[in-house]
């Protein structure tokens, strides 16, 4: 693959600027709408419809929460978030969340509402499966200038996870293997079309307000919440690597700055969620998720390196709030990320009381 500098001198400046993207996001997603099948049109208001109200409950709930906190873990999904996880146990109890999440850059937009279920077993294990279902809105420009939209809301693959969590006032360790079936469609980047796995490591240590933080994975295909979600799915053998500190800085407020890394070895093949079925995008130049919906090649493919930033608000047990950026050196790539946690189980116990 071709070097960062080479890439973006290669990649085509015609694209709206990101400000502009994320001010016309809802907007595109309601244009996508006007050329589906009504079929597929009272669905994809459907899982809108639910993505927000979710989102909604977060906020609603969120002040009454304020009242109630007392230092515990906020409200997290099955799935790991695009950053960091506390190393520290589980509650001992089953859970349900529903969690919304996206990122938005030049390239295009990949959002993603998935819901999860999960139970504790002792003291350290925890045991969660969960489906997405994505939406997806990207434009790509051909070489010829010929820009073709591609936006679609399609079922990702179903994931389960066995994680084991070893809090120690010395280090914290907590480990996690994940797997998903290809349920999902590869046809518009979705899913691989293959079983994939993924093991990850964490190692953490709370100093006063500071909490410094070391993951060490190893995947037969990319996360979908490694840092950002990325505008396509990939397959084939890697390590992954994130250091960095977070910040308390009050109970329900905090902050993380970390830098990332994912290292390739072998054949790699990905599928493209920016660029529709058959279609390139300009003609073998530039990021390799824009010359084709399904790309082969060697480690180069999906290498990746950078930094990231994110803020995290926790107002109690029922809500979670996370915003942050990112940058892909390789790529030349910025994102903005978001993601609404709400955990429905908790507030399930709330309103039996």
């Amino acid at each position: 693959m071709e070097s960062s500098k080479t890439l973006i001198s290669n990649y085509p400046q015609t694209h709206p600027s990101l400000p502009e993207r994320l001010s016309e996001n809802m907007a595109k997603l309601a244009s996508v709408q006007q050329h589906l099948p009504n079929r597929g049109v009272n669905l994809q208001r459907g899982l809108l419809r639910i993505a927000l109200t979710f989102a909604a409950a977060a906020f609603t709930f969120a002040p009454r929460a304020f009242a109630q906190i007392s230092g515990a873990s906020p409200a997290s999904s099955v799935n790991s978030t695009s950053g960091p996880v506390s190393a520290i146990g589980s509650q001992n109890q089953w859970s349900w969340t529903e969690s919304f999440d996206g990122s938005l850059n030049t390239v295009g937009d990949v959002m993603e509402l998935d819901s999860s279920v999960g139970d504790t077993f002792g003291p350290h294990t925890f045991v969660g499966a969960g489906i997405p279902v994505y939406f997806v809105h990207a434009t790509a420009i051909s070489s010829t200038g010929t820009s073709t939209a591609n936006s679609f809301t399609a079922l990702g693959d179903f994931h389960a996870l066995v994680r084991l969590s070893f809090p120690n006032s010395t280090l914290n360790f907590k480990t996690q293997l994940t797997g998903t079936a290809p349920t999902g469609s590869t046809s518009n980047g979705i899913s691989t079309g293959h079983a994939t796995f993924d093991w990850t490591n964490r190692f953490d240590r709370a100093i006063d307000k500071w909490t410094p933080f070391l993951e060490l994975g190893v995947a037969n295909s990319l996360p979908d919440t490694f840092i950002y979600r990325r505008p396509f799915a990939s397959f084939g053998t890697l390590a992954h690597f994130q250091g960095g500190t977070e910040y308390q800085i009050l109970d329900w407020l905090g902050v993380a700055a970390s830098g990332f890394d994912v290292a390739p070895w072998g054949s790699q093949t990905i599928n493209s969620r920016v660029v529709g079925n058959g279609a390139g995008a300009s003609g073998g130049h530039g990021r390799p998720f824009q010359n084709g919906q399904k790309v082969t090649g060697g480690s180069d493919l999906t290498a990746d390196n950078g930094f990231a930033t994110e803020v995290d608000l926790s107002p109690g047990k029922t809500a979670a709030l996370t915003l942050g950026y990112s940058h892909s050196i390789h790529y030349d790539l910025s994102t903005f990320s978001f993601g609404v946690t709400v955990n429905m189980s908790e507030l399930l116990r709330r309103s039996s009381l």
